[in-house]
């Protein structure tokens, strides 16, 4: 999960960055979302043997199109 905090009207502009990103290899799925406050989170899934495996990551924008470091976690399904 990657989720990042646009700079002061910049929201549209840091969701087109997101949804630009091309990474090294795609994942299984991959879905954009934006919320209040210009948010921009991006889920993506992925099939690895493990919970560190090495994966591609979204970068970190521009210092000027955010407000703050990127957040960035990793989840595993338990059904």
């Amino acid at each position: 999960m990657w989720e990042a905090r646009a700079a002061q009207g910049r929201g549209a502009e840091l969701l087109e960055w997101a949804r630009a990103r091309v990474l090294a290899r795609e994942p299984v799925r991959r879905e954009v979302f934006r919320a209040p406050q210009d948010r921009v989170l991006v889920l993506t899934w992925w099939e690895a043997d493990a919970f560190d495996a090495e994966l591609p990551e979204l970068p970190e924008p521009d210092a000027e199109l955010i407000t703050r470091p990127v957040h960035r976690w990793r989840f595993e399904s338990v059904e």
